[in-house]
């Protein structure tokens, strides 16, 4: 199998499978388990020299609050969605909409789509599919169960991961049930998107419960192989989560992921296992570009580490708690949104702040798209930009 080169995790709540009290328990301690001191948001300095960053194009896509939805890049074109379930292709060099349509319900995760293909879940597992260049409608069908995370098309499948931990595979031209996987789940999960990496249309890989990964045929939804990133450590429940939700990135043979309440690491994916690993929680996904790796913590550090050797090789703490979203390593500078709507650019080679810009006064948490010197935000309250740098 030939890999070739690759690139969600969107903390809402948690999922207690247990007690009510204890899913109580749970939310109090994630939203603030340190104490009394109320985890004030670092205030923007002024940057010596800043980049000249200029808007290029902006439309309004609908809400997404409190969600995030992750905007895809396909070709020239970005899809994206609403929460009120309007779906969007939009040309992304000019930012023209080249079609919309609704499915006339709510929907709590992004889209799915291969270029050919484009396929959205409801809030109440109903699963649509269009036409990816017309927007028509070709089928539509239920997984039975809410969906949290974006569906994956790949070839002639498509998986939609429900938020009971099952993998459904649908036919792409008929909507009929392929496979079902159901996956372990932990006493405790977070509530969020478990974000899947398809691989040459073969495998696909993702995080699941516990601190683990796994690389899973697409052809019948079997395990290839899993591996332990995280163990949970720590007495109670929730001090144990370490659920990796992210997006892994995958640079030729090259993965790396992180966990929450975990550790982050790279490794050869044809060895299956992690070839260093160190303490770290994150929400979100990593950024690899050549031979750094990198990724924003719970505090909001945005941190490199050599990807070959797991080395911190730079860590910028200037945005403490303004909850940074995923990072993108793109050119000679890393970008990440922050909660107040601001993007910052950082340098990759000593993590030092080089520009801002504010796309609106709502969080931007979703990775950024890069092309052609367009750098593209999405922001929850439902403003999509395009900037340049000059």
């Amino acid at each position: 199998m030939i890999l070739s080169t690759f690139s969600v995790p969107r903390l809402q709540s948690i999922s207690w499978l247990s007690t009510g009290l204890l899913m109580f328990l749970a939310v109090i301690c994630i939203s603030g388990c340190s104490g009394s001191k109320r985890r004030l948001a670092a205030e923007l300095k002024p940057i010596s020299s800043p980049m000249n960053i200029e808007r290029v194009w902006s439309v309004s896509v609908g809400k997404s609050t409190p969600l995030t939805f992750q905007p895809i890049l396909n070709g020239d074109d970005i899809y994206t969605a609403s929460v009120d379930g309007e779906i969007y292709r939009i040309d992304a060099m000019t930012g023209r909409v080249v079609w919309r349509v609704s499915i006339g319900t709510n929907i709590y995760s992004g889209v799915g789509t291969d270029g050919r293909v484009l396929v959205v879940a409801n809030n109440k597992g109903r699963v649509f599919a269009f036409n990816a260049q017309s927007g028509a409608a070709l089928w539509n069908t239920s997984v039975d169960t809410e969906v949290l995370t974006e569906p994956l098309v790949a070839g002639s499948t498509i998986v939609i991961r429900s938020i009971n931990n099952r993998m459904v595979a649908l036919d792409t031209a008929t909507g009929k049930r392929r496979w079902v996987n159901q996956l372990a789940q932990s006493a405790l999960n977070l509530r969020t998107s478990y974000s899947m990496l398809p691989i040459n249309n073969e495998v696909l890989l993702t995080g699941v419960s516990g601190g683990r990964f796994g690389v899973f045929n697409l052809a019948n939804g079997n395990v290839i192989w899993e591996s332990l990133l995280a163990p949970p450590k720590g007495v109670s429940e929730i001090e144990r989560l370490s659920d990796i939700t992210s997006r892994p990135s995958l640079l030729a043979n090259w993965m790396c992921t992180v966990s929450y309440q975990g550790k982050i690491g790279c490794g050869d994916i044809k060895v299956a296992a992690m070839l260093w690993t160190k303490d770290f929680s994150s929400y979100y996904g990593v950024s690899q570009l050549g031979q750094k790796v990198f990724a924003v913590n719970e505090k909001s550090h945005i941190v490199a580490f050599d990807s070959q050797k797991g080395d911190e090789l730079w860590r910028n703490e200037l945005l403490m708690w303004r909850d940074i979203g995923e990072p993108l390593a793109t050119g000679k500078v890393v970008i990440a949104g922050d909660g107040q709507g601001y993007v910052h650019l950082f340098s990759q080679d000593n993590g030092s702040l080089l520009g801002r810009v504010r796309v609106d006064s709502s969080p931007v948490n979703a990775q950024p798209i890069a092309i052609n010197g367009l750098m593209i935000f999405q922001s929850k309250a439902g403003t999509l930009a395009a900037y340049r740098i000059q």
